[in-house]
């Protein structure tokens, strides 16, 4: 099956929308083979402003209208507390909130990004999909992530090789309590690396401090440049360290 007989099957989609290169993928093939398509983007404490711009970026060029959902993640049950399944609470509540506002819209299929590379034993929020009836056309079609960059790459969307971005939550160890105070800490200094060059890079936090991990070929210029970035990650953490296990 190809993505064309998927939206010809179902030629009216809601949907799920993120920014990534997998959801944007998925909306240009919506909006060139589906008859009536909406994006619908949640915008919570788990995602850094950047995200939400670059899908309101790719929406418009695309020419896809786009729906801006806000939910207090926070506040939901199984969430805050940080437990080892809370990708599920938090996935659960998110395709909730983006069917509800598809039903209103009238859409009755709701479709999201997951393609035929990601791992469902690794991923528990995609239970959540199953027991809301989230479609994934891209996992169904076959498609993996090398393949999607491919095509997003010919369709020319500046998507194409942006990096893979777990959301914020991820950077906090599962059992510590999550509070906005963390999340906004996470997302502000790794916009500040992000603002000195820095790529594909993480800041993990535990109680405060701060573990930074980014590729082995930016560890000589994150050293030249560690009196500026102490400076001012000490603004939010209490401790920085440099994880030597980096990243790829």
């Amino acid at each position: 099956m190809t993505l064309q007989d998927f939206f010809a099957v179902c030629p009216e989609a809601a949907v799920a929308f993120s920014g990534g290169v997998d959801s944007a993928y998925l909306l240009y093939a919506a909006g060139r083979y589906a008859r009536r398509v909406r994006a619908y983007y949640v915008q919570s404490a788990f995602q850094p402003a950047f995200e939400r711009e670059d899908a309101r970026r790719l929406a418009g060029e695309l020419g896809v209208d786009m729906r801006l959902l806000t939910l207090d993640v926070l506040a939901v049950p199984g969430v805050r507390e940080n437990p080892p399944d809370r990708c599920y609470h938090c996935k659960k509540a998110i395709f909730a909130a983006i069917r509800e506002a598809a039903a209103a819209d009238g859409f009755s299929v709701v479709v999201d990004g997951t393609n035929a590379s990601d791992d469902a034993g690794d991923r528990p929020g995609m239970r959540a999909l199953g027991e809301l009836d989230v479609r994934s056309p891209l996992r169904e079609c076959g498609l993996t992530k090398e393949e999607i960059r491919r095509l997003s790459r010919e369709a020319g969307l500046f998507t194409w090789d942006k990096p893979a971005y777990a959301c914020l939550a991820t950077r906090i160890p599962a059992g510590e309590v999550l509070t906005g105070e963390k999340l906004h800490a996470t997302e502000e200094a790794e916009a500040y690396l992000s603002s000195l060059g820095f790529t594909d890079f993480r800041i993990r936090s535990q109680e405060g401090n701060a573990r930074i991990q980014l590729p082995e070929a930016q560890l000589l210029r994150l050293v030249e440049r560690r009196e500026e970035i102490l400076k001012n990650l000490k603004r939010l953490y209490r401790t920085v360290s440099l994880d030597l296990e980096v990243r790829g």
